[in-house]
Protein backbone atom coordinates (compact mmCIF):
# COMPACT_ATOMS: atom_id res chain seq x y z
CA UNK A 1 0.00 0.00 0.00
CA UNK A 2 1.24 3.29 -0.68
CA UNK A 3 2.38 5.76 1.88
CA UNK A 4 0.81 9.18 3.01
CA UNK A 5 0.85 11.88 0.05
CA UNK A 6 1.45 8.55 -2.40
CA UNK A 7 -0.85 8.06 -4.54
CA UNK A 8 -1.23 4.23 -6.98
CA UNK A 9 0.31 4.21 -10.07
CA UNK A 10 -1.28 4.66 -13.73
CA UNK A 11 -1.11 1.56 -15.54
CA UNK A 12 1.07 3.03 -18.00
CA UNK A 13 3.37 4.75 -15.37
CA UNK A 14 6.26 3.13 -13.34
CA UNK A 15 5.98 2.48 -9.77
CA UNK A 16 6.10 5.44 -7.52
CA UNK A 17 9.82 6.64 -6.54
CA UNK A 18 8.96 8.49 -3.65
CA UNK A 19 10.85 8.37 -0.55
CA UNK A 20 8.98 7.25 2.91
CA UNK A 21 9.67 9.58 5.57
CA UNK A 22 10.89 12.59 2.86
CA UNK A 23 10.92 15.27 5.45
CA UNK A 24 12.62 13.79 7.94
CA UNK A 25 15.53 12.58 5.57
CA UNK A 26 15.63 16.40 3.85
CA UNK A 27 15.44 18.03 7.67
CA UNK A 28 18.54 15.89 8.49
CA UNK A 29 20.26 16.26 5.19
CA UNK A 30 19.39 20.29 5.88
CA UNK A 31 21.55 20.04 9.39
CA UNK A 32 24.58 18.04 8.11
CA UNK A 33 25.06 20.89 5.27
CA UNK A 34 24.72 23.86 7.74
CA UNK A 35 27.55 21.86 9.56
CA UNK A 36 29.65 21.78 6.85
CA UNK A 37 29.17 24.92 5.73
CA UNK A 38 30.05 26.27 9.20
CA UNK A 39 33.17 24.01 9.08
CA UNK A 40 33.80 25.68 5.49
CA UNK A 41 33.37 29.22 7.23
CA UNK A 42 35.61 28.35 10.04
CA UNK A 43 38.48 27.82 7.55
CA UNK A 44 37.92 30.08 5.29
CA UNK A 45 38.44 32.99 7.95
CA UNK A 46 41.70 31.66 9.31
CA UNK A 47 42.75 32.35 5.92
CA UNK A 48 41.45 35.67 4.86
CA UNK A 49 40.84 37.51 7.87
CA UNK A 50 42.97 39.19 10.51
CA UNK A 51 41.84 40.40 13.72
CA UNK A 52 38.20 39.29 12.81
CA UNK A 53 38.53 41.31 9.97
CA UNK A 54 38.34 40.53 5.93
CA UNK A 55 41.53 41.55 4.69
CA UNK A 56 41.20 42.31 0.87
CA UNK A 57 44.02 41.49 -0.24
CA UNK A 58 43.77 37.87 1.36
CA UNK A 59 40.67 37.58 -0.27
CA UNK A 60 41.73 38.64 -3.67
CA UNK A 61 44.18 35.72 -3.18
CA UNK A 62 42.32 33.10 -2.17
CA UNK A 63 39.35 33.88 -3.95
CA UNK A 64 38.70 30.43 -6.18
CA UNK A 65 38.39 29.26 -2.26
CA UNK A 66 36.02 32.41 -1.10
CA UNK A 67 33.66 32.22 -3.94
CA UNK A 68 33.19 28.22 -3.52
CA UNK A 69 32.08 28.62 0.05
CA UNK A 70 29.54 31.59 -1.20
CA UNK A 71 28.35 29.22 -3.78
CA UNK A 72 28.53 26.33 -0.68
CA UNK A 73 26.49 28.36 1.58
CA UNK A 74 23.80 29.40 -1.18
CA UNK A 75 23.45 25.66 -1.67
CA UNK A 76 22.69 25.16 2.03
CA UNK A 77 20.60 28.12 2.52
CA UNK A 78 18.04 26.99 -1.09
CA UNK A 79 18.15 23.31 0.44
CA UNK A 80 16.69 25.04 3.95
CA UNK A 81 14.32 26.93 2.20
CA UNK A 82 13.21 23.92 -0.01
CA UNK A 83 12.71 22.41 3.47
CA UNK A 84 10.91 25.58 4.66
CA UNK A 85 8.53 24.77 1.87
CA UNK A 86 7.76 21.43 1.82
CA UNK A 87 7.17 21.78 5.06
CA UNK A 88 4.67 24.45 4.77
CA UNK A 89 2.83 22.55 1.56
CA UNK A 90 2.51 19.50 3.90
CA UNK A 91 0.59 21.48 6.75
CA UNK A 92 -1.80 22.53 4.34
CA UNK A 93 -2.15 19.33 2.75
CA UNK A 94 -0.59 20.49 -0.33
CA UNK A 95 2.08 18.80 -0.26
CA UNK A 96 1.63 16.12 -3.35
CA UNK A 97 3.42 13.56 -5.31
CA UNK A 98 4.62 16.34 -7.88
CA UNK A 99 5.85 18.72 -5.05
CA UNK A 100 7.31 15.38 -3.22
CA UNK A 101 9.21 14.41 -6.08
CA UNK A 102 10.82 18.22 -6.80
CA UNK A 103 12.01 18.15 -3.30
CA UNK A 104 13.30 14.86 -3.52
CA UNK A 105 15.16 15.30 -6.75
CA UNK A 106 16.80 18.12 -5.20
CA UNK A 107 18.12 17.06 -2.35
CA UNK A 108 19.18 14.52 -4.25
CA UNK A 109 20.86 16.51 -6.87
CA UNK A 110 22.41 19.04 -4.54
CA UNK A 111 23.84 17.05 -1.75
CA UNK A 112 25.73 15.11 -4.44
CA UNK A 113 27.13 18.11 -5.86
CA UNK A 114 27.98 19.65 -2.25
CA UNK A 115 29.85 16.13 -1.88
CA UNK A 116 31.30 16.37 -5.36
CA UNK A 117 31.37 19.38 -6.95
CA UNK A 118 29.37 22.88 -7.24
CA UNK A 119 28.99 24.03 -10.84
CA UNK A 120 30.45 27.78 -10.15
CA UNK A 121 30.52 27.72 -13.99
CA UNK A 122 30.68 25.20 -17.11
CA UNK A 123 34.74 25.36 -16.32
CA UNK A 124 34.93 26.00 -12.58
CA UNK A 125 33.54 22.87 -10.76
CA UNK A 126 33.71 23.92 -6.65
CA UNK A 127 34.75 20.77 -4.59
CA UNK A 128 35.04 20.47 -0.90
CA UNK A 129 38.90 20.33 -0.79
CA UNK A 130 39.23 23.66 -2.54
CA UNK A 131 38.05 25.13 0.55
CA UNK A 132 40.25 23.54 2.83
CA UNK A 133 37.50 21.26 3.64
CA UNK A 134 39.12 17.37 4.45
CA UNK A 135 37.38 13.86 3.44
CA UNK A 136 36.45 13.81 7.41
CA UNK A 137 34.58 16.54 6.89
CA UNK A 138 32.90 15.22 3.76
CA UNK A 139 32.28 11.67 5.60
CA UNK A 140 30.48 13.50 8.66
CA UNK A 141 28.45 15.44 6.24
CA UNK A 142 27.55 11.83 4.61
CA UNK A 143 25.08 10.68 7.53
CA UNK A 144 22.49 8.02 7.22
CA UNK A 145 19.54 10.66 5.70
CA UNK A 146 22.06 12.29 2.86
CA UNK A 147 23.48 8.86 1.88
CA UNK A 148 19.42 7.96 1.22
CA UNK A 149 18.91 10.77 -0.47
CA UNK A 150 22.29 10.90 -2.74
CA UNK A 151 21.38 7.34 -3.48
CA UNK A 152 17.67 7.13 -3.79
CA UNK A 153 16.74 10.62 -4.58
CA UNK A 154 16.85 11.89 -8.14
CA UNK A 155 16.93 8.52 -9.58
CA UNK A 156 15.66 7.77 -13.15
CA UNK A 157 12.83 6.78 -12.45
CA UNK A 158 11.76 9.73 -10.18
CA UNK A 159 12.94 12.38 -12.90
CA UNK A 160 10.80 10.18 -15.77
CA UNK A 161 7.48 9.91 -12.80
CA UNK A 162 7.84 13.62 -12.30
CA UNK A 163 7.90 14.51 -16.32
CA UNK A 164 4.73 12.09 -16.67
CA UNK A 165 3.11 14.43 -14.17
CA UNK A 166 4.37 17.57 -15.30
CA UNK A 167 3.08 16.32 -19.05
CA UNK A 168 -0.82 16.02 -16.95
CA UNK A 169 -0.36 19.37 -16.26
CA UNK A 170 -2.31 22.37 -17.42
CA UNK A 171 -0.37 24.45 -20.20
CA UNK A 172 1.44 27.50 -18.65
CA UNK A 173 1.66 25.77 -15.61
CA UNK A 174 4.75 26.29 -12.16
CA UNK A 175 5.08 22.64 -12.11
CA UNK A 176 4.68 22.47 -8.58
CA UNK A 177 2.41 24.48 -5.78
CA UNK A 178 5.08 27.44 -5.14
CA UNK A 179 3.58 28.03 -1.52
CA UNK A 180 2.68 31.27 -2.02
CA UNK A 181 -1.01 33.04 -0.83
CA UNK A 182 -4.21 32.96 -2.59
CA UNK A 183 -4.18 36.48 -3.35
CA UNK A 184 -0.59 36.18 -5.20
CA UNK A 185 -1.50 33.46 -7.73
CA UNK A 186 -4.67 35.57 -8.54
CA UNK A 187 -2.15 37.94 -9.49
CA UNK A 188 0.32 35.56 -10.68
CA UNK A 189 -2.88 34.12 -12.53
CA UNK A 190 -4.03 37.61 -14.10
CA UNK A 191 0.02 38.82 -15.25
CA UNK A 192 0.30 35.13 -16.95
CA UNK A 193 -3.31 35.73 -18.99
CA UNK A 194 -2.53 39.35 -19.80
CA UNK A 195 1.22 38.20 -20.49
CA UNK A 196 0.42 35.66 -22.88
CA UNK A 197 -2.49 37.52 -24.83
CA UNK A 198 -0.43 40.60 -25.17
CA UNK A 199 3.09 39.93 -25.17
CA UNK A 200 3.96 36.33 -26.20
CA UNK A 201 2.75 36.06 -29.66
CA UNK A 202 4.85 39.55 -30.37
CA UNK A 203 7.88 39.27 -28.52
CA UNK A 204 10.09 36.90 -30.41
CA UNK A 205 9.27 39.83 -33.41
CA UNK A 206 10.31 42.27 -31.49
CA UNK A 207 13.37 40.59 -30.68
CA UNK A 208 14.42 39.94 -34.14
CA UNK A 209 13.63 43.25 -35.63
CA UNK A 210 15.21 45.05 -32.81
CA UNK A 211 11.93 47.21 -31.70
CA UNK A 212 11.40 49.45 -28.75
CA UNK A 213 8.82 47.69 -26.58
CA UNK A 214 5.35 49.74 -27.92
CA UNK A 215 4.12 52.53 -25.80
CA UNK A 216 0.66 50.93 -25.74
CA UNK A 217 2.28 48.14 -23.81
CA UNK A 218 3.85 50.07 -21.82
CA UNK A 219 0.74 52.22 -20.76
CA UNK A 220 -1.61 49.10 -20.29
CA UNK A 221 1.35 48.25 -17.50
CA UNK A 222 0.86 51.18 -16.17
CA UNK A 223 -3.35 51.10 -15.64
CA UNK A 224 -2.58 47.19 -14.18
CA UNK A 225 -0.52 48.86 -11.66
CA UNK A 226 3.20 47.52 -12.46
CA UNK A 227 5.08 50.52 -12.32
CA UNK A 228 3.56 51.35 -8.57
CA UNK A 229 3.26 47.71 -7.16
CA UNK A 230 5.36 48.59 -4.25
CA UNK A 231 4.88 52.00 -3.93
CA UNK A 232 3.51 53.08 -1.03
CA UNK A 233 -0.45 53.94 -1.18
CA UNK A 234 0.43 57.28 0.52
CA UNK A 235 1.92 57.80 -2.57
CA UNK A 236 -0.27 56.85 -5.16
CA UNK A 237 1.53 53.22 -5.27
CA UNK A 238 -0.84 49.98 -4.53
CA UNK A 239 1.33 49.12 -1.51
CA UNK A 240 2.20 45.46 -1.78
CA UNK A 241 4.89 43.38 -0.73
CA UNK A 242 8.08 42.16 -2.49
CA UNK A 243 6.65 39.09 -3.43
CA UNK A 244 3.88 40.69 -5.65
CA UNK A 245 6.59 41.97 -7.22
CA UNK A 246 8.97 39.11 -8.06
CA UNK A 247 5.37 37.31 -9.22
CA UNK A 248 4.95 39.88 -11.55
CA UNK A 249 8.40 40.02 -12.63
CA UNK A 250 8.30 36.08 -13.21
CA UNK A 251 5.35 36.16 -15.58
CA UNK A 252 5.75 39.23 -17.21
CA UNK A 253 9.62 37.96 -17.89
CA UNK A 254 8.11 34.67 -18.65
CA UNK A 255 6.39 36.16 -21.70
CA UNK A 256 9.55 38.59 -22.32
CA UNK A 257 12.48 39.72 -20.63
CA UNK A 258 12.16 43.70 -22.10
CA UNK A 259 8.81 43.88 -20.44
CA UNK A 260 9.55 41.87 -17.39
CA UNK A 261 12.21 44.36 -16.90
CA UNK A 262 10.31 47.77 -17.71
CA UNK A 263 9.49 47.30 -13.83
CA UNK A 264 12.62 47.13 -12.48
CA UNK A 265 13.54 50.97 -13.63
CA UNK A 266 10.40 52.31 -11.95
CA UNK A 267 11.40 49.73 -8.85
CA UNK A 268 15.10 51.24 -8.18
CA UNK A 269 14.39 54.60 -8.86
CA UNK A 270 11.44 54.16 -6.17
CA UNK A 271 13.52 52.62 -3.84
CA UNK A 272 16.37 55.41 -4.40
CA UNK A 273 13.62 58.02 -3.77
CA UNK A 274 11.89 56.07 -0.63
CA UNK A 275 15.56 55.58 1.00
CA UNK A 276 17.05 58.75 0.70
CA UNK A 277 14.88 61.29 -0.69
CA UNK A 278 13.46 64.29 0.95
CA UNK A 279 9.72 64.52 1.30
CA UNK A 280 9.71 67.21 -1.27
CA UNK A 281 11.60 64.46 -3.75
CA UNK A 282 9.12 61.65 -2.71
CA UNK A 283 6.06 64.03 -3.13
CA UNK A 284 6.85 65.04 -6.48
CA UNK A 285 8.49 61.80 -7.84
CA UNK A 286 6.50 58.50 -6.64
CA UNK A 287 3.26 59.28 -7.93
CA UNK A 288 4.57 59.61 -11.05
CA UNK A 289 6.52 56.39 -10.88
CA UNK A 290 3.52 54.73 -9.90
CA UNK A 291 1.40 56.08 -12.85
CA UNK A 292 3.40 55.81 -15.45
CA UNK A 293 3.52 58.99 -16.24
CA UNK A 294 7.26 59.35 -15.72
CA UNK A 295 9.54 56.52 -17.09
CA UNK A 296 13.06 56.40 -15.33
CA UNK A 297 16.28 55.01 -16.24
CA UNK A 298 19.16 54.15 -14.25
CA UNK A 299 22.92 55.65 -15.30
CA UNK A 300 25.45 54.40 -13.15
CA UNK A 301 27.99 52.67 -14.79
CA UNK A 302 31.15 53.73 -16.90
CA UNK A 303 32.94 52.55 -19.62
CA UNK A 304 36.12 52.00 -17.74
CA UNK A 305 34.69 50.97 -14.08
CA UNK A 306 32.15 48.07 -14.78
CA UNK A 307 31.23 46.63 -11.20
CA UNK A 308 33.81 49.02 -9.43
CA UNK A 309 31.78 52.04 -8.94
CA UNK A 310 34.11 54.20 -6.27
CA UNK A 311 35.98 54.57 -9.70
CA UNK A 312 33.04 56.97 -11.31
CA UNK A 313 35.17 59.68 -13.39
CA UNK A 314 31.50 61.83 -14.46
CA UNK A 315 31.30 64.62 -12.14
CA UNK A 316 28.76 67.39 -11.44
CA UNK A 317 29.63 71.08 -10.31
CA UNK A 318 27.54 73.50 -9.01
CA UNK A 319 26.85 76.93 -10.47
CA UNK A 320 26.28 79.88 -8.88
CA UNK A 321 22.61 79.86 -9.36
CA UNK A 322 22.43 76.72 -7.06
CA UNK A 323 22.11 73.94 -10.00
CA UNK A 324 24.43 71.36 -11.24
CA UNK A 325 26.56 70.95 -14.29
CA UNK A 326 27.09 67.35 -15.08
CA UNK A 327 29.95 66.27 -17.35
CA UNK A 328 31.64 62.76 -18.11
CA UNK A 329 30.54 59.46 -19.76
CA UNK A 330 27.94 56.59 -19.12
CA UNK A 331 27.40 53.19 -20.51
CA UNK A 332 25.49 49.89 -20.39
CA UNK A 333 21.82 52.48 -19.68
CA UNK A 334 18.84 50.25 -20.43
CA UNK A 335 15.84 51.97 -21.87
CA UNK A 336 17.88 55.53 -21.73
CA UNK A 337 16.12 57.21 -24.64
CA UNK A 338 12.25 57.22 -23.84
CA UNK A 339 12.52 58.04 -20.53
CA UNK A 340 11.88 60.92 -18.24
CA UNK A 341 14.05 60.87 -15.43
CA UNK A 342 17.52 59.43 -14.82
CA UNK A 343 18.86 58.52 -11.75
CA UNK A 344 22.49 59.62 -12.36
CA UNK A 345 25.44 58.76 -9.66
CA UNK A 346 28.24 61.59 -10.09
CA UNK A 347 31.29 62.91 -8.15
CA UNK A 348 30.40 66.27 -6.90
CA UNK A 349 33.04 66.17 -3.67
CA UNK A 350 36.00 67.34 -4.66
CA UNK A 351 39.68 65.87 -4.41
CA UNK A 352 38.42 62.02 -3.97
CA UNK A 353 38.66 59.08 -6.17
CA UNK A 354 36.27 56.35 -3.94
CA UNK A 355 32.75 56.20 -2.95
CA UNK A 356 32.91 58.81 -0.26
CA UNK A 357 32.83 61.62 -2.85
CA UNK A 358 29.65 60.38 -5.23
CA UNK A 359 26.26 62.05 -4.73
CA UNK A 360 23.07 61.05 -6.50
CA UNK A 361 20.73 62.92 -8.99
CA UNK A 362 17.32 63.10 -10.06
CA UNK A 363 18.23 64.50 -13.50
CA UNK A 364 15.08 65.22 -15.89
CA UNK A 365 15.09 64.74 -19.54
CA UNK A 366 13.37 64.92 -22.36
CA UNK A 367 12.05 61.54 -24.26
CA UNK A 368 13.51 60.61 -27.08
CA UNK A 369 12.37 58.05 -30.20
CA UNK A 370 14.17 55.44 -31.60
CA UNK A 371 15.48 57.61 -34.36
CA UNK A 372 16.20 60.80 -32.16
CA UNK A 373 17.03 59.47 -28.73
CA UNK A 374 18.53 62.72 -27.54
CA UNK A 375 16.05 66.36 -27.04
CA UNK A 376 17.88 68.03 -24.69
CA UNK A 377 21.59 70.52 -24.64
CA UNK A 378 24.31 68.74 -23.25
CA UNK A 379 23.44 65.01 -23.71
CA UNK A 380 24.25 62.71 -26.58
CA UNK A 381 24.72 58.90 -27.04
CA UNK A 382 24.58 55.89 -28.88
CA UNK A 383 22.53 52.65 -29.64
CA UNK A 384 24.80 49.56 -28.43
CA UNK A 385 23.55 46.49 -30.35
CA UNK A 386 23.47 43.47 -28.17
CA UNK A 387 22.73 39.90 -28.62
CA UNK A 388 19.66 39.73 -26.08
CA UNK A 389 17.78 41.56 -23.48
CA UNK A 390 15.99 44.36 -26.24
CA UNK A 391 12.97 45.64 -25.92
CA UNK A 392 14.26 48.79 -24.35
CA UNK A 393 18.25 48.82 -25.81
CA UNK A 394 20.98 49.91 -24.70
CA UNK A 395 22.84 53.15 -24.95
CA UNK A 396 26.01 55.29 -24.32
CA UNK A 397 24.98 58.29 -22.85
CA UNK A 398 27.50 61.08 -23.24
CA UNK A 399 27.32 64.38 -20.75
CA UNK A 400 28.73 67.54 -21.91
CA UNK A 401 27.50 70.24 -19.88
CA UNK A 402 24.12 68.81 -18.96
CA UNK A 403 22.26 70.93 -16.26
CA UNK A 404 20.29 69.70 -13.34
CA UNK A 405 18.21 71.65 -11.01
CA UNK A 406 19.48 71.93 -7.73
CA UNK A 407 16.51 70.36 -6.18
CA UNK A 408 17.06 66.89 -7.83
CA UNK A 409 19.80 66.19 -5.69
CA UNK A 410 18.81 63.16 -4.11
CA UNK A 411 18.23 63.99 0.05
CA UNK A 412 19.63 67.48 -0.66
CA UNK A 413 23.23 66.35 0.45
CA UNK A 414 26.03 65.57 -0.98
CA UNK A 415 28.81 62.66 -0.71
CA UNK A 416 25.47 60.14 -0.12
CA UNK A 417 25.31 58.30 -3.62
CA UNK A 418 26.88 55.34 -3.16
CA UNK A 419 25.30 54.86 -0.10
CA UNK A 420 22.12 55.70 -1.46
CA UNK A 421 22.41 53.53 -4.27
CA UNK A 422 23.22 50.12 -1.78
CA UNK A 423 20.13 50.97 -0.31
CA UNK A 424 18.54 49.75 -3.45
CA UNK A 425 20.52 46.74 -4.34
CA UNK A 426 18.38 43.92 -2.03
CA UNK A 427 15.30 44.78 -3.84
CA UNK A 428 17.33 45.25 -7.43
CA UNK A 429 18.67 41.63 -6.79
CA UNK A 430 15.37 40.06 -5.54
CA UNK A 431 13.94 41.27 -8.72
CA UNK A 432 16.46 39.93 -10.91
CA UNK A 433 16.30 36.51 -9.24
CA UNK A 434 12.50 36.92 -10.26
CA UNK A 435 13.42 37.96 -13.77
CA UNK A 436 15.56 35.06 -14.44
CA UNK A 437 13.00 32.68 -12.93
CA UNK A 438 10.62 33.93 -15.49
CA UNK A 439 12.85 33.71 -18.67
CA UNK A 440 13.69 29.69 -17.25
CA UNK A 441 10.40 28.95 -16.77
CA UNK A 442 9.69 30.31 -20.65
CA UNK A 443 12.89 27.93 -21.84
CA UNK A 444 10.38 24.73 -19.89
CA UNK A 445 7.39 25.44 -21.60
CA UNK A 446 9.39 26.20 -25.14
CA UNK A 447 11.39 22.80 -24.27
CA UNK A 448 8.15 20.95 -23.24
CA UNK A 449 5.56 21.74 -25.99
CA UNK A 450 8.45 21.09 -28.50
CA UNK A 451 9.32 17.33 -27.11
CA UNK A 452 6.12 16.62 -26.96
CA UNK A 453 5.08 17.13 -30.49
CA UNK A 454 8.45 16.35 -32.38
CA UNK A 455 8.77 12.81 -33.42
CA UNK A 456 12.33 10.95 -34.13
CA UNK A 457 12.31 7.39 -34.49
CA UNK A 458 9.08 6.80 -34.12
CA UNK A 459 8.12 8.67 -31.05
CA UNK A 460 7.71 12.08 -29.26
CA UNK A 461 11.59 13.63 -27.74
CA UNK A 462 9.96 13.58 -24.43
CA UNK A 463 9.68 9.66 -24.51
CA UNK A 464 13.55 9.43 -24.37
CA UNK A 465 15.17 9.26 -21.33
CA UNK A 466 17.78 11.58 -21.76
CA UNK A 467 15.52 14.60 -22.88
CA UNK A 468 12.78 13.99 -20.08
CA UNK A 469 15.68 14.34 -17.70
CA UNK A 470 16.60 17.86 -18.85
CA UNK A 471 12.64 18.88 -18.09
CA UNK A 472 12.34 17.46 -14.84
CA UNK A 473 15.92 18.71 -13.75
CA UNK A 474 14.64 22.26 -15.27
CA UNK A 475 11.36 22.04 -13.16
CA UNK A 476 13.55 21.56 -10.11
CA UNK A 477 15.87 23.95 -10.61
CA UNK A 478 13.52 26.68 -10.80
CA UNK A 479 11.49 25.69 -8.16
CA UNK A 480 14.91 25.84 -5.98
CA UNK A 481 15.36 29.39 -7.07
CA UNK A 482 12.02 30.06 -6.69
CA UNK A 483 11.88 29.27 -2.67
CA UNK A 484 14.95 31.07 -2.59
CA UNK A 485 13.70 34.39 -4.23
CA UNK A 486 10.56 34.22 -2.30
CA UNK A 487 12.39 34.01 0.79
CA UNK A 488 14.58 36.97 0.22
CA UNK A 489 11.16 38.49 -0.61
CA UNK A 490 9.88 37.62 2.82
CA UNK A 491 12.75 39.01 4.39
CA UNK A 492 12.59 42.21 2.34
CA UNK A 493 9.05 42.22 3.35
CA UNK A 494 9.57 42.40 7.13
CA UNK A 495 12.53 45.09 6.96
CA UNK A 496 15.40 42.31 8.05
CA UNK A 497 18.85 43.09 6.30
CA UNK A 498 18.62 40.59 3.29
CA UNK A 499 21.34 41.89 0.92
CA UNK A 500 22.88 37.85 1.56
CA UNK A 501 19.90 36.39 0.63
CA UNK A 502 19.18 38.22 -2.58
CA UNK A 503 22.27 38.11 -3.51
CA UNK A 504 22.07 34.06 -3.29
CA UNK A 505 18.66 34.17 -4.94
CA UNK A 506 20.50 36.02 -7.64
CA UNK A 507 23.34 34.23 -8.26
CA UNK A 508 21.47 30.84 -8.08
CA UNK A 509 18.78 32.51 -10.40
CA UNK A 510 21.19 33.49 -12.90
CA UNK A 511 22.56 29.61 -13.55
CA UNK A 512 19.49 28.33 -13.26
CA UNK A 513 18.01 30.18 -16.11
CA UNK A 514 21.23 29.62 -18.31
CA UNK A 515 21.34 25.89 -17.42
CA UNK A 516 17.33 25.93 -18.65
CA UNK A 517 17.78 27.74 -21.85
CA UNK A 518 20.67 25.75 -23.06
CA UNK A 519 19.20 22.70 -22.13
CA UNK A 520 16.16 23.91 -23.95
CA UNK A 521 17.98 24.64 -27.01
CA UNK A 522 19.33 21.33 -26.78
CA UNK A 523 16.25 19.63 -26.69
CA UNK A 524 14.99 21.59 -29.73
CA UNK A 525 18.22 20.08 -31.54
CA UNK A 526 19.10 22.07 -35.15
CA UNK A 527 16.02 24.49 -35.13
CA UNK A 528 17.10 25.83 -31.61
CA UNK A 529 19.92 27.24 -33.78
CA UNK A 530 17.51 29.18 -35.73
CA UNK A 531 16.27 32.45 -34.94
CA UNK A 532 12.91 31.61 -35.80
CA UNK A 533 12.29 29.38 -32.81
CA UNK A 534 12.11 31.53 -29.60
CA UNK A 535 14.38 29.12 -27.87
CA UNK A 536 16.76 31.13 -29.49
CA UNK A 537 16.04 34.31 -28.19
CA UNK A 538 15.66 32.95 -24.56
CA UNK A 539 18.86 31.66 -24.89
CA UNK A 540 20.61 34.93 -25.48
CA UNK A 541 17.82 36.58 -22.45
CA UNK A 542 19.31 34.01 -20.16
CA UNK A 543 23.10 35.46 -20.94
CA UNK A 544 22.82 38.94 -19.25
CA UNK A 545 21.41 37.49 -16.17
CA UNK A 546 24.67 36.60 -14.77
CA UNK A 547 26.13 39.80 -15.64
CA UNK A 548 23.63 42.68 -14.80
CA UNK A 549 23.32 43.67 -11.26
CA UNK A 550 26.49 42.35 -10.16
CA UNK A 551 28.39 39.74 -12.08
CA UNK A 552 28.45 35.74 -10.74
CA UNK A 553 32.25 36.62 -9.81
CA UNK A 554 31.34 39.70 -7.84
CA UNK A 555 28.06 38.40 -6.69
CA UNK A 556 29.66 35.75 -5.13
CA UNK A 557 32.52 37.97 -3.57
CA UNK A 558 29.74 39.84 -1.85
CA UNK A 559 28.32 36.69 -0.45
CA UNK A 560 31.79 35.71 0.95
CA UNK A 561 32.58 39.01 2.23
CA UNK A 562 29.11 39.21 4.20
CA UNK A 563 29.53 36.04 5.68
CA UNK A 564 33.30 36.28 6.72
CA UNK A 565 32.94 39.51 7.86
Amino acid sequence: MPHDGQTMPKTDAPAPVLLPDLLTLTASAVAAVEALVKKAKSTISDRVTVDGRVRADLLEADQTAAHGFAWLATYGQALAQMQQWAERLDADGRFGETEQLIHQIAFGEYLWQIYGGIPMSQTEILRPQDIGLTQQDQRDMMVPAVMSLCNQGNTQAARSRLVILMRDQTANATFGATGLDEELEMVRDQFRRWSNDRIKPHAHEWHLKDELIPMEVIEEMAEMGVFGLTIPEEFGGLGMPKASMCVVSEELSRGYIGVGSLGTRSEIAAELILCGGTEEQKTKWLPRLASGETLPTAVFTEPNTGSDLGSLRTRAVKNDAGDWVVNGNKTWITHAARTHMMTVLARTVPDTNDYKGLSMFLAEKTPGTDAEPWQDPGISGGEIEVLGYRGMKEYTVNFDDFAVKGENLLGGAEGQGFKQLMQTFESARIQTAARAIGVAQAALDEALAYAETRKQFGKSLIEFPRVSNKLAMMAVEIMVARQLTYFSAHEKDNDRRCDLEAGMAKLLGARVAWACADNGLQIHGGNGFALEYPISRILCDARILNIFEGAAEIQAQVIARRLLG
